[in-house]
């Protein structure tokens, strides 16, 4: 047993959270204005806070770093934990969604850096996504580590991201507590559970033929697995099919790194929130983010009793009106 320790009525109103919670860019207001005419002055964008604490490490590696923004309080705060996305191959942690949002309501914040899936995989980790996964792992561990001296509450620790970095939030939600309670580590002996997770876009398997039943055109995965040139980022989704072809011996190490096979009855709720609506079964525009992998996984929370709120344009049954709403719901009560 796991140790519990821890957004639409409109599609208009989906797509406005969607960039209000994950920096999407926007129209200048110079393309807007009439042909041959002066554009107005650009309006300048407010200003990111600044860390409290910049880059942090928590291990030895160059992307094992980590942002912290601290909100002000008297008491222990909860705490956003940011995982960047960029499909384990690149992104950064310089722009944590939710930020301004989480800090106004008490919430400080952390983003953190990992080492990308082909580092790992040029470090010789098998599999390679156990890179950015077990850093993600132990960067909560070492926020934890420093709940006392940042004036985080260590059982109010919601995750949060978008793509591959919502696919590592929902691992840390779903997984065994991976602390060493005897540990001579201290921030090995930390937990990593969380108390709720929230994100974008996520894929919830990494099981080529699961894959393929719910989105036909499935083609993201197989570098998680070693099934890319790690000197060329260009070919990540390049060997599905082979990836597909090798999927009976992978089986013990896709089990254990889908979050939709991690999932029991004693797991924080989550909060998934994709851009199309689903298409089971049919080819889609953009496999590798379809809600096809948010129904899925929410059926098997709902089968489990773990709540999972799922959104999408035409959605039912939406309580929330974007992910930061939903954390500082979850976070804050």
């Amino acid at each position: 047993m796991k140790k519990r320790s821890f957004y639409r009525s409109a599609s208009l109103v989906l797509c406005a959270a969607a960039h209000a919670c994950f920096g999407a860019e926007t129209t200048p207001a110079s393309s807007l204005a009439a042909p041959g005419a002066t554009p107005p002055p650009a309006t300048p964008a407010p200003a990111r806070p600044d860390p409290t604490l910049a880059n942090v490490p928590y291990g030895a590696h160059e992307r094992q770093v980590l942002d912290f923004y601290q909100a002000k309080s008297d008491k222990p705060t909860p705490l956003l934990f940011f995982i960047h996305g960029g499909g384990w191959v690149t992104g950064d942690k310089k722009s944590p969604a939710g930020l301004k949002e989480c800090l106004a309501a008490g919430i400080s914040v952390v983003s953190i850096n990992y080492r990308y899936s082909w580092q790992a995989q040029l470090e010789g980790v098998k599999p390679p996504v156990e890179g950015p996964l077990r850093d993600a792992a132990r960067a909560l561990q070492f926020v934890r580590s420093k709940a006392a001296e940042w004036n985080i509450d260590k059982k109010r620790i919601g995750a949060s991201g978008g793509s591959a970095g919502a696919c590592s939030s929902l691992w840390l939600a779903f997984h065994d507590d991976m602390a060493v309670p005897q540990s001579p580590d201290p921030v090995a002996r930390e937990s990593t559970r969380l108390h709720c997770a929230a994100v974008l876009v996520a894929q919830t398997s990494l099981d080529p033929l699961e894959l393929k039943e719910w989105t036909p055109n499935s083609r993201y995965g197989g570098h998680a697995f070693g099934f890319m040139d790690p000197e060329n980022l260009k070919t990540r989704d390049t060997r599905f099919a082979e990836f597909l072809e090798h999927r009976e011996e992978l089986l013990p190490w896709i089990r254990e790194y889908s979050p939709i096979g991690l999932v029991t009855s004693d797991d924080p709720p989550v909060y998934l929130q994709y851009n199309t609506p689903p298409a089971i079964g049919q080819v889609e525009k953009d496999p590798t983010h379809t809600a096809n992998y948010g129904v899925k996984l929410q059926e098997k929370c709902e089968s489990a009793k773990v709540r999972c709120e799922l959104v999408y344009p035409g959605a039912p049954d939406v309580k929330h009106a974007g992910i930061a709403a939903y954390l500082i719901e979850e976070l804050k009560k």
